[in-house]
C-alpha cells in the first residue's frame, strides 16, 4: 500500500455481517446503521473518482437509495462490500460521463500543477496524490483506490467491476507507476510509492 495514502483512509471499526441480511428484510435500522458505517468510506471513494465535493455527495446519495432499492436483489452468501462498491462505482462513471458531456460549462479552481519539495508528508501530500489521481484514466483511478485506499482485494474489485484479476492487477501497476513518476517528478525529496 502507499504508505502516504493513510491519510486518505480512515480506520475501519467491527462491522455486524448481519446488518446486510437484516436491511434486507426490511429492518430499517439495520439499513441505517449500514449507511452510517459506509458513508464515509463511499464518499472519500466518490471524491476521489469525481474530484468534486457536490458530485460525491450526489454519488454517494444516489448510491444508498439504489442499495436501500436493490436489497430484494442482494444475495446474502455474498460479500457486501463488492455489492455496494460496485453500486457506487457505476454511480460514480455515470456522474463522469455526464461532466465530460458539460465540461466546457465546468470551471476548475485552482491544481497545484507539481509536487514541490517543500510539501511535508499529510494535508499537501495527500491533496498532489488526488491532484495526480484526477489525471489517470477512470478505470486505473477507480482500481487503485478500490485497492489501496479502500483495501479490497483484488478478486472483490474484480467481482464489483467484471474485470479479470490480471487486467486490474496492470490497471493497479499503472496508476502506481504515474503516480510513482508524476509524484517524483522534478522533484528531489525521497518520498516513496508502491
Amino acid at each position: 500500500m502507499f504508505p502516504t495514502l493513510a491519510v486518505l483512509r480512515t480506520s475501519v471499526t467491527d462491522f455486524d455481517p448481519t446488518l446486510p441480511g437484516r436491511a434486507k428484510h426490511g429492518d430499517e435500522q439495520a439499513f441505517i446503521k449500514i449507511v452510517e458505517f459506509y458513508y464515509p468510506r463511499c464518499l472519500r471513494f466518490a471524491r476521489n473518482m469525481l474530484g468534486s465535493e457536490q458530485d460525491a455527495e450526489e454519488a454517494v446519495q444516489d448510491t444508498f437509495v439504489r442499495v436501500h432499492d436493490s436489497f430484494p436483489r442482494f444475495r446474502e452468501d455474498a460479500r457486501f462490500d463488492p455489492w455496494l462498491f460496485r453500486i457506487l462505482a457505476n454511480r460514480c462513471r455515470t456522474l463522469m460521463a455526464r461532466n465530460r458531456r458539460h465540461r466546457s460549462v465546468i470551471e476548475y479552481g485552482d491544481v497545484p500543477q507539481t509536487a514541490t519539495a517543500e510539501h511535508e508528508i499529510g494535508a499537501d501530500w495527500a491533496e498532489e496524490v488526488r491532484v495526480v489521481l484526477d489525471t489517470l484514466p477512470a478505470e486505473q483511478r477507480e482500481a487503485f483506490l478500490l485497492r489501496h485506499v479502500e483495501d479490497l482485494s483484488y478478486e472483490d474489485i474484480s467481482a464489483m467491476t467484471g474485470a479479470g484479476l490480471s487486467a486490474l492487477r496492470m490497471r493497479v501497476k499503472r496508476a502506481c507507476d504515474a503516480l510513482r513518476a508524476r509524484l517524483t517528478d522534478g522533484s528531489k525529496d525521497d518520498r516513496r510509492i508502491g
